[in-house]
């Protein structure tokens, strides 16, 4: 008797996204994803940490929230308040923290708390392509607004919300990242973030700032956070240890008023995130994260400037880009003829893996010859080789690069 197989598929509803594909393992050269850095992991100090911690509070992995009730582990919410006062201005109480299991939960618990089908927000036209896949797949639409070398153009931004309030349209917010953009890796200075604070509250549109990658700056110093400027508390401000620790340990955070805070606790139904990376990232954090980050950084920053030498043997003036201030991108504009989504294709089977710009930008026609590598994966002989079989697949798909010697500096795309 032959059994025909149950069918899924016929109760499956309307709307769903697309079915994954199964994971075939990273390719040769992978500069995708936000993956860091393996050789950076403080994998000692974690261990430390975790027998430490274990030792001491181990029996409190036995209650929900570990006692200290559904916002997160009380100690790293303690670490929190401090570093987001010293790193960044903010003057929280661990009450206004909650912590979540990483930024993607954030932006989820954010947008089913502001947004319903139909709405419009505002965010960079590049900007990360987990918040706009997200908004694609709730029916918001997004206004992109063109960045320069410090981040989004508050001038455009003025001009798009004059005529949103023309056409009787409120957004639900202004997404931006303003400290270490995703993907250029620009900073916002002081001064713009002043004028976008001031547009905001004249239009009465709050403010989300994704400050995921603030850590990774290669000068350490950074401007004030959008959240601390701010007068009248319009700002969502969110946060990661997955690029400054490790991001398989999933672990982020949002700080908010605790009218909007307590909306979105009422939606985070999971019973709470993963209690044993809070405990070992509050343990080893406290006392070790400021001397971790700048070892850490100094090795991304030497990994970025493996790959802008590579990418300028290789490809000469073909490749375009601007030196990022930090974070683990670079974002590359290659010549007109070549199409990044074809490109990632090819390249792909010749086993390099690069994200297409399209993918990280509102408007695609753009973006349509734009490329983001993530540098802080692959050693610095896997950046050099890569680059060396993607450049081959340029010359052979589109006709670039020539062949030319052409080592010089980074070219203002």
């Amino acid at each position: 008797m032959t059994l025909t197989p149950f069918d899924f598929a016929a109760l499956l509803p309307a709307g769903l996204p697309a079915p994954a594909t199964k994971w075939t393992g990273l390719a040769k050269y992978s500069f995708v994803g936000g993956n860091n850095d393996p050789e950076q992991v403080p994998v000692g100090g974690l261990i430390d940490a975790a027998n430490a911690v274990l030792g001491r509070e181990g029996r409190t992995l036995a209650t929900y929230g570990l006692a200290s009730g559904p916002q997160g582990y009380a100690p790293l919410r303690a670490f929190l308040t401090a570093k987001l006062k010293r790193d960044a201005g903010i003057a929280c109480t661990a009450d206004d923290i909650l912590i979540v299991s990483g930024s993607l939960q954030a932006l989820d618990l954010v947008n089913q708390t502001l947004l319903s089908r139909g709405d419009t927000v505002i965010v960079e036209q590049d900007s990360y392509q987990g918040a706009l896949n997200r908004l694609t797949r709730l029916g918001v639409h997004a206004v992109g607004i063109p960045l320069d070398h410090e981040g989004m153009r508050t001038d455009a931004l003025a001009a798009a919300l004059a005529d949103l309030r023309d056409r009787g349209i409120l957004p639900k917010y202004i997404y931006t990242i303003p400290t270490v953009q995703n993907p250029t890796g620009t900073i916002m200075p002081e001064a713009r973030r002043a004028e976008l604070l001031d547009l905001a509250e004249q239009y009465g549109v709050p403010v989300f700032e994704d400050d995921c990658y603030a850590d990774l700056i290669w000068d350490g110093k950074r401007p004030p956070a959008l959240y601390a400027m701010s007068q009248t508390g319009g700002v969502i401000h969110i946060g990661s240890f997955s690029k400054s620790i490790a991001p398989a340990l999933r672990v982020g955070y949002i700080v908010a008023p605790w009218v909007l805070l307590s909306r979105m606790l009422a939606l985070k139904t999971d019973a709470g995130s993963g209690a044993l990376e809070q405990m070992v990232l509050a343990e080893y954090c406290t006392p070790h994260f400021s001397e971790h980050v700048p070892k850490l950084t100094r090795g991304l920053r030497a990994k970025l400037d493996t790959l802008m030498e590579a990418l300028n043997e290789q490809f000469g003036t073909a490749a375009e880009f601007e030196d990022p201030k930090g974070g683990i991108f670079l974002w590359v504009k290659l010549p007109d003829q070549v199409d990044t989504p074809k490109l990632y294709q090819a390249a792909l089977a010749a086993g390099v893996a690069i994200n297409p710009g399209p993918e990280w930008s509102t408007d695609k026609a753009h973006s349509h010859n734009r490329l983001r590598l993530c540098f802080a994966s692959p050693s610095h002989q896997e950046i050099r080789e890569g680059v060396a079989v993607l450049a081959e697949v340029c010359r052979r798909e589109f006709g670039v690069p020539e062949r030319i010697a052409n080592i010089g500096q980074p070219i203002r795309a």
